[in-house]
């Protein structure tokens, strides 16, 4: 007992270095844990954030996502693809039901019978339903009149205007520049605007061409047929759409180069054109004016 007690006897100088032992490893302590202190300190003074880099890096990852997006281009739904429904995100049994009710000849004329042919959900349809894009004839009634379907353009052909018996009308296709400035609201510019318009066509085979003519108002155009008719058709050589370059292509009044190259490269992505419709889903394609186009094509 006496041996263990002998352990924890210290004499003065014993004391003396045992307290500063401690006393040193307590501002040993104290010490390390200013230094970490101040430490952190400077790494948030470092992270300081540069407000205009920051908006740069936000500007930068802004574009990165719009440039993984896929960009939405006005289209008929009527010719809408496999592909084309997944990117917009029907389901399969979805984009099944509105080819099977095309199936049928008929189509959809409007976004509240698209939804009730392919039953998608509300907030789908007003996601996409903006990029909509109906024929014209679908959207004003009152010009469902001057629309045609084939048999309709067909008669149209061989139909002669009828005339006033007391009042003899001239051949819209063989009428001159200044014939044309006799009528009211066409002057210089728009009568050789009309001429060369014909001139490409190599002639009006209907009367709803005249419209086409840029700058003519409708009102005019029926004072045009008030003294004018179509008397002679012309013949048409019709464009094989699947063969032709975009040079050929870029005869047609209707087709300017870069439509020209959409319809190539379609084609050329498909395969093929199979049918005259399918230039309805190319993006700025003047849908509302193909069953005149289609006169002058060919798929074959």
């Amino acid at each position: 007992m006496e041996k263990i007690k002998s352990h924890f006897k210290f004499n003065k100088q014993e004391r003396s270095g045992i307290f500063f032992l401690l006393l040193f490893i307590v501002l040993l302590q104290l010490g390390y844990f200013l230094w970490m202190r101040f430490s952190s300190d400077n790494v948030v003074k470092a992270l300081h954030i540069d407000p205009l880099m920051q908006a740069q890096i936000d500007s930068l990852k802004k574009n990165a996502v719009q440039q993984d997006s896929i960009k939405i281009f006005p289209f008929n739904p009527n010719f809408i693809t496999d592909y084309k429904g997944y990117t917009l995100g029907m389901s399969i049994e979805e984009i099944d039901r509105l080819h099977n009710f095309r199936k049928t000849n008929s189509y959809v004329n409007s976004k509240e019978e698209f939804q009730q042919v392919t039953k998608i959900s509300d907030s789908l349809l007003q996601t996409i339903a903006p990029y909509f894009k109906f024929p014209e004839w679908t959207q004003n009634k009152k010009q469902n009149s001057k629309n045609y379907n084939k048999s309709s353009l067909k008669k149209e052909v061989v139909k002669v205007s009828v005339t006033k018996k007391h009042v003899k009308l001239t051949d819209l296709n063989t009428a001159t520049a200044e014939d044309l400035k006799l009528i009211n609201g066409i002057g210089e510019k728009l009568s050789a605007r009309i001429v060369k318009f014909r001139d490409r066509l190599g002639g009006f085979v209907v009367k709803e061409q005249l419209s086409h003519v840029y700058g003519l108002e409708s009102e005019v155009v029926e004072n045009v047929f008030k003294q004018f008719e179509i008397k002679s058709i012309p013949t048409i050589n019709k464009i094989n759409i699947n063969e032709a370059s975009v040079d050929d292509l870029t005869q047609l009044v209707y087709f300017n180069y870069d439509m020209a190259r959409k319809i190539i490269n379609y084609r050329d992505t498909s395969g093929g054109i199979v049918a005259f419709n399918e230039l309805a889903t190319i993006e700025g394609f003047p849908s509302e004016k193909l069953v005149i186009i289609q006169l002058y094509l060919s798929l074959n």
